[in-house]
């Protein structure tokens, strides 16, 4: 039997029809345009395809959205001055900095420099830390999109063994949380781990964002497990395959998400939902 599939580019168009209204409602009755910045340093291809992506589907969406590019040769003391005159804007309610950053420029430095009342990533420390103690905050939008498609399935995270395979502070690290916030019970696994098998066959529920392509087969998991691919990987041909191989997986997953069309289409998906709830916010201080 073939896994069911969570298809993320349709849900994320469902749940985009649903903001469109949220944001109308919001300009009709508060006189709020939700708006996001969004500062892209250099001249990384993926990340400008990123960025379009994100300004195109707010646009969809009715949240009024702008670019600032500048040069790799930004000093940081000068990008921390752009941020901080957004901060004070009343007009921008979501300030986001496209990473990676070039090598003389701190990331720690940058995301801390945002408000986190702006903070529609969801990585500055202070937002991090309610999410860590469940508190409602913004949510890294990877991580909250694979537990928005995990729902949109009503399977259950409760009780269940969930094993990441990758630790960043981007996906890893916070999608654990949030599963452990909703009571699943959580391993960690990464490039030290001994004998990653015995760990990925006992999940029910598995998270594969390691950075190399279809790298977990069948052989990796147990019958009806439940994979998510977080994984975005280039061929030489010039094809995106994830970190799961996809055909052999899916003959013994219950629910498997694919590449393209899977966990990508959520992460813009839950900027924007990050975007209409700091303008709700920030309306109301």
């Amino acid at each position: 039997m073939s896994a069911s599939i969570i298809n993320g580019k349709e849900l994320a168009h469902d749940i985009r029809q649903n903001m469109k209204e949220e944001v109308s409602q919001l300009i009709i009755n508060e006189g709020v345009t939700p708006h996001l910045t969004v500062i892209i340093v250099g001249d990384n291809p993926a990340s400008k395809s990123y960025v379009r992506g994100k300004q195109k589907a707010s646009n969809e969406t009715g949240i009024s959205s702008d670019v600032i590019e500048f040069p790799s040769s930004i000093t940081e003391e000068k990008l921390l001055q752009v941020i901080q005159e957004l901060n004070k804007d009343p007009k921008v309610h979501g300030i986001l900095v496209q990473l990676p950053l070039p090598d003389h420029i701190r990331e720690e430095h940058v995301i801390v420099t945002i408000d986190p009342a702006k903070d529609v990533d969801g990585f500055h420390p202070m937002n991090i830390g309610r999410m860590m103690t469940g508190e409602d905050t913004f949510f890294p939008c990877t991580p909250y999109g694979i537990i928005t498609m995990l729902k949109s399935k009503n399977i259950r995270i409760e009780g269940k063994h969930a094993v990441i395979i990758g630790r960043s502070n981007i996906v890893g690290k916070p999608v654990g949380q949030l599963l452990l916030n909703e009571n699943a019970t959580v391993t960690y696994c990464h490039s030290r781990t001994e004998k990653l098998m015995d760990h990925t066959t006992r999940a029910d529920i598995i998270i594969a964002a390691i950075g190399q392509p279809n790298v977990i087969t069948m052989d990796y998991l147990k019958q009806g497990a439940i994979v998510i691919d977080v994984g975005i990987n280039r061929l030489q041909d010039g094809s995106l395959t994830g970190d799961v191989d996809f055909d052999n997986v899916k003959q013994k997953a219950s629910y498997l998400t694919p590449v393209p069309k899977g966990v990508g289409p959520m992460t813009i998906t839950m900027l924007l939902k990050n975007t209409i709830k700091a303008a709700k916010g920030l309306s109301k201080q």
